[in-house]
């Protein structure tokens, strides 16, 4: 019943179930009816799989962000917590003095929306005081009790994501009997919760979770099924940048995965991905301008 709602929900908002969203946030609108939005990445981090304590330091963390945004980043996601596999959980209090400086330095610069990356309510809480505009949860709310009541009065969107396990165990021999089945129920599960608690329908976005809890065949099913997600009734977000299983394909290291990394964006664009978290912005941007005049005939004004 939930996901039949969700659906004529979809329809209702732009026509075509999960393919072109308009997500309003405290900022600006981010504009995903025919075309990809883009998230850009600042991990203020020391660990990090691809670029952690490159910008642990908030002035470059910030001047990072702006690149990015000047590339063509429609948001920034801001993270002070790694989530790479094997990956030790960090106190409340170092998350927010990583990433506030940066949230509040970003917001003073930037007109475009802003999202924390943290499943914790009392850094999402303080970072939207800060000018965050949308919550980027990998526990799909599930971490931390109070993240749902705090999304929910403050009407942020939010993105749920699955992950099995948690990053310091995820990647321990991952098994699903049916990856596409179990994450699709999922997050339709999560989806409902949110609902259910008071979290606007329409403020809500889902991520299959590339690599979070899952092997190369799995992500490659999760990549190649995401017409499934994309027909939920939400849009769906993807976040392939640089990640391991993309090496394991090309057999290259960590310095060589960009142009995977692009191709794996394109590929979840064509497939119904509303939106793609990347760390290459502007060679992304690129690409996905070519794919969304395939996908959607869209072509630039003459």
């Amino acid at each position: 019943m939930f996901t039949n709602q969700v659906k004529t929900h979809a329809r209702s908002l732009c026509g075509v179930a999960g393919h072109e969203w308009i997500l309003t946030t405290r900022t600006g609108r981010i504009d995903m009816k025919g075309r990809t939005a883009i998230m850009g990445i600042v991990n203020v981090t020391p660990d990090s799989f691809s670029d952690g304590g490159k910008y642990l330091n908030s002035e470059s963390a910030i001047a990072h962000g702006i690149k990015l945004a000047e590339e063509g980043a429609d948001l920034i996601d801001i993270g002070g917590e790694s989530t790479r596999p094997g990956a030790i959980p960090v106190s409340v209090y170092e998350e927010m003095a990583r990433i506030l400086p940066v949230v509040r330095g970003l917001r003073r610069a930037l007109s475009i929306p802003l999202s924390v990356d943290t499943c914790k309510a009392e850094v999402a809480r303080a970072a939207l005081a800060e000018g965050a505009d949308l919550v980027n949860d990998i526990s799909a709310l599930r971490f931390d009790a109070e993240m749902v009541t705090l999304i929910a009065k403050e009407k942020t969107p939010v993105i749920l994501m699955h992950m099995q396990g948690k990053p310091r165990d995820m990647q321990v021999q991952p098994r699903y009997s049916d990856v596409v089945e179990e994450v699709k129920s999922f997050l339709v599960d999560r989806a409902r919760f949110a609902v259910q608690r008071g979290v606007p329908q329409d403020r809500i976005m889902i991520d299959p979770g590339i690599g979070f809890g899952k092997n190369l065949c799995h992500n490659l099913a999760l990549l190649r099924a995401l017409p499934v997600f994309a027909s939920l009734g939400f849009p769906v977000v993807v976040g392939a940048s640089r990640k391991s299983f993309l090496g394991k394909i090309l057999e290259l290291g960590l310095e060589d995965r960009r142009e995977g990394s692009v191709a794996a964006a394109v590929a979840a664009a064509l497939g119904g991905a509303s939106m793609v978290r990347v760390h290459d912005v502007k060679e992304s941007w690129r690409a996905l301008r070519v794919a969304d005049a395939i996908r959607f005939g869209v072509m630039p004004a003459e």
